[in-house]
């Protein structure tokens, strides 16, 4: 029988990743679907091609971010990533253990989230293929409103569980082949549009676009939510930091390049889609391809029908490998808080002969599987409220708090023009958070979570005897 590696010293994770595997597996989560299917989300909410502008501060805010995340991972380069951060900078034996419990809490929620709305998109451009796909499983009954394309959503997810379940190494080459898929995605999908440009169609901004009132307020805070959730994934290398050599150099350099890279590959793709599909469609109240699967109708519209399905299967390439990159670095989250007994035990153990985190990779595909059947709009909202309030926001704090508390500390980066990155990152994540028409909900659905944690954490604090309870238990003894 296999043993319980949870009760092993310091069962550890080979470090195996190179600089060019790690800025692949960054890449490969930060373009996946988000941005092929949320561009009809953002000109809608602006109600505009000035929602081009949500990219760009979207972009900012995401670099900004990246200066702490880069600062932070080099310092502190073990697997989990803000796991480690939050635990140091509120004191391991003290705070630190419950803000890092909350964050790992969260995070078994809205990696699912950020899954299931991925393996969503797949199966919307799939749906293109295959129009029976959009067909509902029943004309009445509890099964009328559920669509066969959740079902392939769920059975995606469970196909990269069982690509994952296997050894790093292999991993890797897998990584490779589906970043080249990205690329290839990205690079078609702008030469489609510029192919057939049309500036004036492009820059038609509707009168008013830019006067600053409320209206224009709500809708760049609903524009960079949608934004932010599509630049995320920067950050997915230092959940693997405990896996990548030299880590002071290796992980700043792929938080910001990964950034800079998909940064000007978003905004030149957006620009080229606006000059060949007239952002009225993306506006417009009537269900069209355009909304749905808005590459593969762009380069039906370029190229012509078989370039349109060329397109949708690249999108379902690009968006199956943003899957297998996030649950990959997820799952080293988990497995990190549990390992230190800060989560539940059972998701400490490794498997016994590939000595990777398999009981995680389970739990978060079965999570994510029956995210698959949610609403994909809410789940971008849900999911981004929770990330600011429990971790992002934590960490431009923390990075301060760490800095005045250990400045001796070892820092192979350090933040450029600190604090400015800092403040404008705080400020940005406010304004997303705050800033939209229903972020009441959001906001209370960040609160339930928080408060459920803490409820959680407190039960399983006093049965360990752990902090705050360890100073009383010792009295007691």
């Amino acid at each position: 029988m296999p043993t319980d590696q949870a009760t092993t010293p310091s069962p550890h994770l080979s470090r195996e990743l190179g600089q060019g595997s790690a800025l692949a597996l960054n890449m490969l989560e930060m373009v996946g679907v988000g941005p092929f299917i949320t561009l009809p989300l953002i000109v809608a909410a602006m109600g505009g091609p000035q929602a081009m502008l949500g990219w760009v501060l979207g972009a900012c805010l995401a670099l900004c971010d990246g200066l702490v995340w880069a600062e932070l991972a080099a310092a502190l380069p073990e697997a989990g990533g803000s796991y480690a951060f939050l635990r140091e900078i509120y004191g391991p034996g003290r705070a630190g253990r419950l803000v890092s419990f909350l964050y790992v809490w969260q995070f078994t929620l809205t990696a699912p989230l950020v899954m299931a709305s991925g393996a969503i998109g797949l199966a919307q451009y799939a749906s293109y293929l295959y129009p029976a796909l959009s067909m509902r499983l029943a004309a009445s009954g509890p099964l009328q409103h559920i669509q066969r394309s959740s079902l392939m959503a769920v059975a995606v997810v469970a196909l990269v569980v069982v690509l994952l379940y296997r050894r790093l190494r292999a991993i890797k080459r897998m990584a490779w082949v589906l970043w080249a898929g990205v690329i290839l995605t990205l690079g078609i999908t702008i030469v489609a549009g510029f192919a057939h440009f049309d500036a004036r169609q492009a820059f038609s901004f509707p009168a008013g676009a830019f006067q600053l009132n409320h209206r224009f307020l709500i809708g760049l805070g609903a524009a960079m939510l949608i934004a932010t959730y599509d630049y995320w994934g920067y950050y997915t290398i230092a959940y693997l930091a405990g896996e990548v050599r030299d880590p002071g150099r290796t992980l700043p350099r792929t938080i910001i390049g990964s950034i800079l890279i998909i940064a000007a590959l978003y905004l030149l793709m957006n620009i080229s889609v606006l000059g060949v599909i007239p952002w009225q469609e993306f506006t417009s109240n009537r269900p069209s391809a355009s909304h749905t699967a808005m590459v593969a109708e762009l380069l039906g519209r370029s190229f012509g029908p078989v370039w349109a399905k060329v397109g949708a299967w690249l999108v379902i390439w690009t968006a199956f490998g943003s899957l297998f990159s996030l649950l990959l670095g997820a799952s080293r989250v988990l497995w990190a808080a549990a390992v230190e007994g800060n989560y539940f035990r059972p998701l400490a153990r490794l498997h016994p002969r590939g000595g990777f985190p398999a009981n995680v990779l389970l739990l978060l595909g079965a999570i994510a599987c029956i995210c698959c059947f949610f609403d994909l709009k809410a789940i971008i909202a849900a999911l981004v409220a929770l990330r600011i309030v429990l971790q992002f926001l934590l960490q431009q704090v923390g990075v301060v708090l760490l800095r005045r508390r250990r400045p001796d500390m070892p820092r192979p980066f350090r933040i450029w023009l600190y604090p400015l990155p800092v403040i404008l990152a705080t400020l940005g994540f406010l304004f997303v958070l705050a800033s939209r028409a229903h972020a009441g909900r959001e906001i209370v659905a960040a609160l339930v979570v928080t408060i459920s944690g803490v409820a959680m954490y407190l039960w399983r604090a006093r049965r360990d005897a752990a902090w705050p309870f360890a100073k009383a238990a010792k009295e007691t003894q």
